[in-house]
């Protein structure tokens, strides 16, 4: 039986630093689509090596619209989404191809391996991370959050073996980075759905945080790498809800 065919889908915005392993990892792939929101870097030089679907779409609305936009400009039997700082190693291929020649569902999840400042985590609710990403064309979309989007969809699933290597907060200047906008961003969508904050609430979201991802969670485990993290979970919490709290005033 002949394979079905493949698009991956890619939003990117000043990813040079990561745009190049991504992509090299999926371009035995039958179809990439790059959608970028106004990168100021070497992002889509380096996309232009790999592919001409290249796009624009600078008005930002957030990372599930966003995606869905992508999507729509996906024109093969099935979609593979991936962000920047993610990689298919030997092994995911294979199995995708392998899935694609005769696949039982339209919707697969993949676990995520991810790394934190080099390391890889396998505690700290990190593991076993599945995400919905594989899937027939038309069968699902993604949600219309503006942060930790979602893939939709009503139709039975199922999930792949091998994990999607997810590169995650390399440095100390990544994480500081991605801890506001991400505070920021989630402050934003709980003040649009009428939520409100206090600054004790704050605080205590904050220690909750480190005990979910410390203790809970089992981030000790993880050694210096779950400390740091779950230390990084809590300052993110308390700053997004500190945020809300601004927004609230």
């Amino acid at each position: 039986m002949n394979s079905n065919s493949l698009s991956v889908i890619i939003i990117t915005k000043n990813e040079a630093h990561d745009i190049r392993d991504c992509l090299n990892s999926v371009v035995w792939a039958d179809e990439i689509i790059v959608l970028d929101s106004g990168s100021t870097d070497e992002t889509l030089k380096i996309a232009r090596e790999f592919t001409s679907n290249l796009y624009l779409s600078n008005d930002w609305q957030g990372f599930g619209i966003q995606k869905n936009r992508a999507l729509a400009y996906a024109t093969k039997d099935w979609v593979l989404s991936l962000d920047a700082d993610e990689r298919v190693d030997s092994k995911l291929k294979q199995e995708i191809q392998k899935i694609l020649k005769s696949p039982k569902f339209e919707v697969y999840f993949i676990s995520r391996l991810s790394s934190f400042c080099g390391r890889f985590i396998h505690h700290s609710g990190w593991r076993p991370d599945y995400v919905a990403r594989l899937f027939k064309r038309g069968s699902a979309q993604f949600s219309n959050n503006l942060v930790h989007e979602s893939l939709t969809f009503n139709k039975a699933s199922s999930s792949l073996k091998q994990p999607l290597l997810h590169l995650s907060y390399k440095n100390l200047d990544e994480v500081l980075d991605k801890m506001h906008r991400y505070a920021m961003l989630g402050a934003t969508e709980l003040h649009a759905k009428n939520k409100r904050a206090t600054l004790l609430g704050a605080v205590g979201h904050g220690i909750w945080a480190f005990i979910r991802t410390y203790i809970i969670r089992l981030g000790f485990l993880d050694g210096p790498s779950g400390l740091m993290l779950a230390i990084n979970n809590a300052e993110t919490t308390y700053y997004k809800y500190l945020q809300l709290y601004f927004l609230s005033k």
